[in-house]
């Protein structure tokens, strides 16, 4: 086997690390494509390939997040990653792992460990590499590595979210809310949100939204029912989408062009957390990005038009 072709078939793996780590599609496809030219140009002939270019990619990609950290605690409004549309690398004895890894609200909650940290959570926890390579992985020795786990995983469980167990009851309930959303139907909508449900958004600065979020159901209603004859004046449609292996979807303009995706954190029969990603820079791998600026001033003076 040559190694263009090893590498093609662990190409799905690396980029899962790398997402992991970096909260960012482009970011991880860049950290990939740094593996492979590394890989590409080594004399190395390493005895695991899967060790050492996860090894690699890992390096690379907590480099990527020292620096990538000091630009997010700069950002506009509330920060997100960027929403995963498919998880290419499927491992069945551990779908629940990897699932639960890639939400939304895991990758916040591993926001807040630091780049040694979350590496060898990723490595350890969602990946089940042994320790020796993980130690290989971040230059630290295995004792120092147990060490890190056990505080990643501290962290983590103590905000750890709870989801709809059932992958079906929650994609029947998303789907409700989302008919909801398309047939203006707010009674429906009232009766599938949380008491406490939120809903918040990152546009980055770079893009228009309601205010910098809502809380509670009355507000999350009143802002919903406020938006809807909006996204009717202006033939948005909904593309319900699993996003980072929660229920979702992708709003397109009447050209399909990707203005913002939502995910939805749904817990006990009820959505309990609305996220959307607006910030066009973190949409661009879903498809081509509508200008929601244009979109809006269409809408406001669709709306100003006497009827």
């Amino acid at each position: 086997m040559t190694r263009e072709e090893e590498f093609t078939g662990l190409r799905p793996l690396l980029f899962a690390i790398a997402y992991r780590i970096l909260g960012s599609v482009s970011e991880a496809e860049d950290a990939v494509q740094e593996t492979w030219v590394r890989f590409q140009t080594s004399p190395t002939e390493p005895r695991s390939t899967k060790s050492y270019l996860s090894a690699v990619v890992t390096r690379i990609a907590i480099d990527v997040l020292r620096s990538a950290r000091a630009r997010r605690e700069s950002y506009v409004g509330t920060w997100f990653p960027e929403p995963l549309v498919d998880d290419p690398y499927e491992d069945p004895e551990r779908a629940a792992e990897l699932a639960d890894s890639v939400s939304m609200a895991s990758l916040l909650l591993l926001e807040r460990l630091s780049p040694l940290e979350r590496a060898v959570f990723v490595l350890r926890d969602v990946f089940a590499f042994d320790f020796r390579e993980v130690a290989s992985a971040v230059g630290r020795s295995e004792d120092a590595c147990r060490q890190l786990a056990v505080r990643a995983r501290r962290h983590m469980a103590a905000g750890r979210p709870r989801f709809e167990a059932d992958r079906r009851e929650r994609e029947e309930l998303a789907g409700r809310f989302f008919d909801a959303i398309r047939e203006g139907d707010i009674d429906g909508l009232q009766e599938l949100l949380a008491a406490d449900v939120q809903l918040v958004a990152d546009s980055g600065g770079k893009a228009p939204q309601w205010g910098s979020g809502a809380f509670g159901g009355e507000n999350v209603r009143r802002l919903l029912a406020a938006a809807l004859p909006w996204l009717e004046t202006v033939d948005i449609t909904i593309e319900e989408h699993a996003l980072n292996g929660q229920p979702g979807a992708i709003f397109r303009d009447r050209d399909g062009r990707v203005l913002n995706t939502w995910t939805l954190d749904i817990v006990d029969g009820r959505i309990q957390t609305i996220r959307t990603v607006l910030n066009p820079e973190k949409l661009a791998h879903v498809g081509p990005v509508a200008d929601a600026w244009a979109v809006l001033q269409e809408a406001t003076e669709a709306r100003r038009r006497p009827r």
